[in-house]
């Protein structure tokens, strides 16, 4: 049992991560007491611009792109109610495959070392409890999702600090029946290629694997409107399709594969404090 107030840091990739996969953990841990740290290592530049132009299109400034995916994700954390909002800074290296990636301070491009030991400062400052991020293909493999896991984890193991380590996950069982739910509100979801050359990884895990289901639904409210704060990325966040009471009914629990631990809490688990209070 810590006897000090508890900490939790989430690492991210980019303006709008926090709040789909862990608006919920972060909202709860602030009603709760806990300080909350965002870690959000991207400024977003390959983002929709306004009326959703897209990257290398007519009209799409980077530098305005950043401003405004900054302002939209304070605004995220006020909802939230993150205590403290750190940003890397490193450029958006965009999808996998694009000239982005082999851009001059791409964060892809970036030595992990370098940007491990600027986050092992920040959990130096912060003295973090538990340390949420991705699992090694960044959940769906994007460059930038899988460089913050590497950082992190490297990160975690030059200080020695969270007691526990957490990579966001899903119930694999559950892909089929959202990507129908996505399909029926009118966005453009993929089912995996058979022909595509060589094994795509598999989003999620089966059930049995997932280690920490935490209810969230309390805090769904609060979920979609941090999400809805990103609104020039609306056109890309399906979620906000749904309204605000299906989303608090689909996006309500949020789950994770605890990865470290020095408390011994039993498994399976509904809090990322578990052996900590």
């Amino acid at each position: 049992m810590v006897d000090r107030p508890l900490t939790l840091m989430a690492v991210h990739a980019h303006p709008d991560d926090e709040a789909t996969g862990t608006g919920g953990v972060l909202a709860r841990a602030a009603a709760e007491g806990v300080r909350t740290v965002l870690v959000t290592c991207t400024d977003g530049r390959c983002g929709d611009g306004p009326g959703g132009v897209k990257p290398g299109e007519p009209g799409h400034d980077p530098a305005a792109v950043v401003a405004l995916r900054q302002a939209e994700l304070e605004e995220s954390c006020a909802v939230l109610k993150v205590s403290d909002l750190e940003l890397l800074g490193y450029a958006d290296s965009g999808m996998m495959g694009w000239a982005t990636n082999d851009a001059p301070g791409s964060f892809w491009k970036t030595p992990v070392d370098e940007a491990a030991a600027r986050l092992a400062e920040l959990m130096e400052r912060y003295q973090p409890d538990v340390v949420v991020t991705y699992d090694e293909n960044g959940f769906y493999g994007h460059p930038d999702h899988i460089q913050a896991h590497r950082i992190t984890m490297a990160a975690v193991a030059a200080t020695g600090i969270p007691a526990k380590v957490y990579w966001t996950t899903v119930p694999r069982d559950k892909m089929a029946e959202f990507g129908r739910l996505m399909r029926e509100l009118g966005a453009d979801w993929d089912e995996p290629d058979p022909d595509a050359d060589g094994p795509e990884p598999e989003i999620g895990l089966p059930d049995a694997e997932i280690t920490t289901w935490v209810d969230t639904a309390e805090y769904g409210s609060q979920k979609y409107k941090a999400l809805a704060a990103h609104a020039s990325q609306g056109e890309n966040i399906f979620f906000l399709r749904m309204g605000e009471e299906m989303f608090t009914e689909v996006m309500g629990l949020e789950t994770f594969l605890r990865v470290q631990d020095t408390t011994g809490a039993a498994l399976p688990e509904d809090d990322l404090f578990a052996g900590l209070r």
